[in-house]
Order: structure tokens, then sequence, then C-alpha cells
């Protein structure tokens, strides 16, 4: 997928799982439970200190996964994400210095955007592939639905409190081309190992389209 472009994220998967790893032996099995499941992707967050070897783990054993970094917040982390393996960037905001930072990388990106005037200023760089975030909180799919008027070329992967019950109003939007979620890894499943239950949460994700 060497030749994978920002906006081809849009439409791997009905869903981005946003992953966070507390503990590095949890990376490769909940990669390979989601791939069972159907889901050929993940962003696993910079949240925790064992992110970036968890993104090494994962692009090194389960290359059947596009493994990509969520919560990018810095030029740093964007560099430390790609020489980790990461294969895709996304950012909860985007300012000038990021998005240069996320382009230098030469991996594909969703910066994120909140506003109208976010999304402009995205477009205006000649990015149309965003993540609106944090979804729910920001007007949610009625604020998504009002913006193909205005901004014909934006597409979206909505994120933040999204569930596989609300999943459906987004997708069915033409200016939305997955959505990101957290419901497919549940923290206690990771903790107790519970695979099958990921994949399942996975299988169904997988069939929303």
């Amino acid at each position: 997928m060497s030749d994978l472009k920002s906006t081809d994220l849009l439409d791997l998967s009905p869903v981005i799982p946003v992953v966070v790893v507390d503990a590095i032996d949890q990376a490769v099995p909940v990669a390979r439970a989601l791939a069972e499941g159907g889901v050929p992707v993940v962003e696993l967050t910079l949240r925790t200190p064992v992110a970036l070897d968890a993104i090494r783990a994962i692009a090194a054993e389960v290359p059947e996964v596009l493994i990509g970094a969520g919560t990018v917040t810095t030029p740093l982390l964007a560099k430390e994400a790609a020489a980790a393996g990461a294969q895709f960037l996304v950012s909860p905001g985007a300012t000038p210095t990021l998005l240069g930072a996320m382009r230098d990388t030469g991996l594909p990106f969703l910066p994120g955007t909140a506003t109208v005037s976010e999304a402009l200023a995205v477009l205006e760089t000649g990015h149309t592939a965003m993540k609106f975030f944090p979804a729910e909180a920001s007007g949610g799919a009625k604020f998504l639905g009002s913006l193909p008027s205005v901004l014909p070329d934006a597409r979206f992967c909505p994120t933040g409190g999204i569930s596989l019950a609300t999943a459906p109003s987004y997708l069915s939007l033409r200016n939305v081309g997955c959505v990101g979620g957290s419901w497919l890894t549940p923290a206690d499943a990771l903790a107790s190992g519970d695979w099958d239950r990921v994949t399942a949460l996975a299988a169904a994700t997988a069939a929303l389209r």
C-alpha cells in the first residue's frame, strides 16, 4: 500500500478502529482480532507510553493490517510515528505547522477539523480528506450533512462519541467516507485478552456496508 493516498483512507473500511493500547502484549493480538473480523485498518493512538512500540510490533507482525498513528499533536510525534512504521497519520486538530510536518513524512494523513473555517484552512493546502472531531460534540451528522453545499470537495472521517448504533447516520452522508470508533476495542476486552469479543465487534462493524 505504498501508493496509498489520504483520500483512500476514507474507503478502506466503514469504520477505522481507534485503539488505545496500555500494554505492549495487547498490540499484535488486537490487530489480528480486528483483521479476523474483517477490519483491515487500525488507528493506534499515541496516548500511552507503549504506543510507538505497539505500532512497530503491528507493522512487523500483522502485515495484513494497515497501521496508523492517531492523536498526532506535534511535528515530533509525526516523525516518531513514521519512523516506528505507521502507514498513515491522524490528528485531532490541524495547525499550519502540524499540517506541514505530517505532509513532510510522505504518509497519507487525516487532519482534524471541527468547524467550517478549520475545514477551509485544510482545503486551502490542497488537502480534501480530513477527520471531523469531536463529532458528536461538534454537531454530529446534522452538522456534517449541511456542509456539501458549501464545501463540496471535503470528505470526512467523523470520530468522537460515535457508536455502532449511530454510525449509519454518518455513513449515509455523501461527504463521509468512514467513521472512527473506539467501540470495537473496549478497554476491558483488551485488558482480559478477550480477542473473540473484538473479532465479533469487528465483524458487526464490517457489515455496516
